[in-house]
């Protein structure tokens, strides 16, 4: 992922996703107070209760608070769609949308609807999936609220806040597990939610990007051994795939292997091709397209899976039944 360039019809949209306490509040009052440059227009949700700077509100019309910095700031009244119907009629006022996810709820479905659902505007692109994660109570998060692994699964870039409150080896310790569920988002560790906004808005995150890791073999982490735990399995398969039957392969393991992947993406070494093609999926939902060159090496299928009740060995079975 690096910082994309939309054009001038598309926004791009952020979601914030993180459970209580993780710095979400902390983060997007930085972002309303502070003298950034950016413009953006941040969504929170209607539990959220971001104590907005009123000494900072330059102008406020319709619910949508104008900040003194360029950004704007607005909730959840009625639903998300007719906010961001409200927000879209003021677009030349900012180059971003940032939502705030409830700390309760998975970053999932959501993200999924802003890649198929055709009731949103064509001019919303998802840029990202930012979870907040709180390095001091990640590890008891992890034991009682099953949505915390789910918000871990779907991001794109993970922060890790609170980082000097927790010692060094336990810090290791949490990194090491939050990479284990997902070893694909990039990975920042800050204090106080200080976090460059550069590293979190314009990645261009939910398109499909060719800064897949390739996977050192085929292996699979494990999270706890609890019956929930979400895992992420790396496979590189040689030979040429078919990917219609690969793509319906991918739809029916929910169904027939009971199997949730929640998020699976890499690159795909087709029959008609030289170049590789990458491809992605948010649970049902399945993208691909062309990729320049096979980066020096040998064309391989290399691909990740995000999800609960992951099967290695099944899941290189599946694959391979789908090789030509």
């Amino acid at each position: 992922m690096g910082n994309r360039q939309y054009s001038s019809s598309e926004l791009p949209v952020t979601l914030l996703a993180g459970g209580l306490g993780s710095g979400k509040t902390t983060l997007l009052n930085h972002i309303l107070s502070q003298n950034h440059g950016k413009r953006i227009a941040v969504v929170e949700n209607e539990f959220g209760e971001i104590p907005v700077d009123h000494d900072l509100i330059i102008g406020a019309d319709d619910d949508i608070f104008e900040m003194s910095n360029g950004c704007i700031c607005c909730s959840v009244r009625t639903d998300l769609l007719e906010t961001l119907g409200r927000l879209l009629k003021r677009q030349d006022r900012f180059d971003s949308i940032l939502i705030e996810a409830t700390g309760l709820a998975s970053p999932g479905p959501i993200a999924q609807a802003f890649l198929v659902d055709d009731e949103l505007p064509q001019e919303l692109k998802l840029d990202g999936v930012v979870t907040l994660v709180d390095a001091l109570h990640i590890n008891t998060q992890l034991e009682e609220l099953d949505v915390t692994w789910e918000q871990i699964a779907f991001s794109s870039v993970l922060v890790l806040n609170k980082i000097d409150l927790v010692p060094t080896k336990l810090l290791q310790e949490v990194e090491n597990k939050i990479r284990s569920i997902n070893p694909e988002a990039a990975f920042h560790k800050v204090n106080h939610a200080k976090v460059n906004l550069d590293h979190i808005l314009n990645l261009g995150g939910f398109e499909l990007s060719e800064s897949m890791n390739p996977p050192e073999n085929t292996h699979q982490h494990h999270g706890e051994d609890k019956e929930q735990a979400v895992t992420s399995v790396s496979l590189e398969i040689p030979g040429k795939l078919d990917e219609n039957r690969f793509q319906l392969w991918l739809q029916m393991l929910l169904i027939v292997e009971g199997m949730d992947v929640f998020r699976a993406k890499g690159v795909l070494n087709l029959p008609e091709s030289t170049m590789p093609t990458l491809f992605q999926s948010v649970y049902q939902m399945y993208d691909s397209g062309p990729s320049a060159t096979w980066k020096g090496k040998d064309p391989v299928n290399r691909m990740v899976f995000i999800g609960r009740h992951l099967d290695a060995d099944r899941l290189l079975a599946g694959i391979q039944s789908c090789l030509v």
